[in-house]
């Protein structure tokens, strides 16, 4: 018999904190219990990748109804929380065994946060924690091949937003389907980032690489769209981490912040690497697209439907449902096509015109906001991931790897300049519409 793998991070037994009165009301029971139920929602958001601020102001809130003060520091996987009730104080450093995205869990404890006033007051901490047992067991809404193809749907969209035709698109739209497939199975059964995210990425261009092949020796199609494997492993992109890394840092959390910048560092250059050792064995390279000479009202056309179809999926593997998702995906197609225009025909550099997209999709989700009802970082991040500059990083990577250092150093500072002005413009949205984010208090 095959032993069991042991588990690195122990399960918390929460039912045990609920004391020997089961039935008495939260708010009538002992400081120990209370802590309990504030520590376990804040460590269930941060789960769903949701930043710091968002977790802190949830357990504040939660504090207050139930009569105790508390002071949370907040990370990427852990949180150091103490609760103090007139002259008793509690403790507690809970811990995560993984990090990811979940927006329609983080809906759920959201709106658990906000009704707890009208709803849970009454109840025990046992029928509590049970309730948020049943929370805790919501797992992703799409089933690995329905996450699959929509990496596909957002990598095809991707690619011909960075310049790609049809030829590139259908091979990303395979090599990026099969590799988050594979990312989606390989975690399911909790295997280790790197592991997860050197076999997405390398099964995904090599899958890139093979179709390449197949049409070349069939339909003599140029070696030259070979530029297009980079856009087959763009669905490994960071989003979540490296936005709300940005949004932490804006409201000084600097752990949160400067952990959740490093997980985002952290992807981006094992997927990097392993692409780059791929196309060395495949002799590919990081080549121009061919022109597809599109008029000027086909091309704001296309970019609008590619724009859509792009964050759509990037909302479906973020796990948000289809309506949510399709809100974003409006708001990310209005914002990614005015950036894109903004450099097209006016010359507006790069990284401010990101700013102005981020900025549009923020004032644009908090208009949405009210009559969708989901987390607003639920429909703004979405909506601004295809901004992030994929194709830079790995152009960086693929340049230094070569000793190309003049190129590299070129593609890696306007990926930082991007990179930094994307949370930037959502950050100033918020303060424009948000009077809760707009002080420090």
């Amino acid at each position: 018999m095959q032993n069991q793998i042991q588990k690195n991070h122990m399960d918390i037994p929460w039912h045990q904190f609920t004391g020997s009165d089961k039935s008495l009301p939260i708010t009538q029971t002992g400081l120990t219990e209370k802590a309990s139920v504030i520590g376990r929602t804040g460590l269930m958001m941060l789960s769903c990748g949701t930043g710091a601020w968002r977790v802190r102001s949830s357990m504040n809130s939660l504090a207050t109804l139930l009569g105790v003060t508390c002071t949370a520091d907040i990370g990427l996987m852990s949180i150091e929380y103490t609760c103090f009730d007139g002259t008793d104080c509690y403790s507690q450093s809970l811990c995560l065994t993984n990090t990811g995205v979940n927006t329609s869990k983080l809906n759920r404890l959201e709106r658990f946060v906000n009704d707890f006033d009208h709803e849970c007051c009454t109840m025990s901490g046992e029928q509590i924690h049970t309730y948020l047992d049943q929370i805790e067991q919501i797992h992703g809404l799409y089933s690995p091949f329905a996450l699959g193809c929509a990496s596909a749907l957002a990598c095809s969209a991707f690619t011909f937003l960075l310049g790609g035709g049809p030829i590139e698109m259908l091979c990303a739209f395979f090599g990026a389907g099969i590799g988050n497939y594979l990312r989606c199975k390989l975690t399911k059964h909790h295997f280790t980032l790197f592991l997860c995210i050197a076999a997405s990425v390398s099964s995904a261009c090599l899958v890139y690489a093979g179709l390449l092949k197949i049409a070349e020796l069939l339909w003599g199609i140029s070696i030259q769209h070979e530029a297009g494997y980079i856009c087959a492993m763009l669905f490994i992109i960071p989003g979540f981490p490296f936005i709300t890394s940005g949004i932490d840092l804006a409201k000084l959390d600097m752990r949160s912040g400067l952990e959740r910048l490093a997980y985002a560092l952290i992807i981006i250059a094992v997927a990097t690497m392993f692409a780059w050792m791929v196309a060395l064995l495949l002799h590919l390279q990081p080549v121009d697209f061919l022109p597809l000479n599109l008029t000027l009202t086909e091309k704001i056309i296309f970019r609008l439907l590619a724009s859509f179809c792009g964050v759509f999926g990037f909302s479906i593997m973020f796990n948000s449902p289809r309506q949510l998702a399709a809100a974003a995906a409006v708001i990310g197609a209005i914002a990614n096509t005015f950036r894109l225009e903004l450099v097209d025909l006016l010359g507006t550099p790069s990284a401010a015109a990101a700013f102005l997209g981020a900025l549009t999709a923020g004032l644009l989700a908090s208009l949405l906001k009210n009559h969708v009802g989901y987390p607003r970082i639920a429909i703004t991040v979405p909506s601004i991931v295809i901004m992030v500059p994929g194709l830079y990083l790995y152009r960086a990577i693929y340049n230094l790897g070569i000793m190309s250092l003049d190129a590299s150093a070129s593609w890696f500072a306007s990926a930082i300049l991007i990179i930094v002005c994307l949370p930037l413009g959502l950050i100033f949205a918020r303060i424009l519409t948000d009077k809760m984010f707009r002080y420090c208090t």
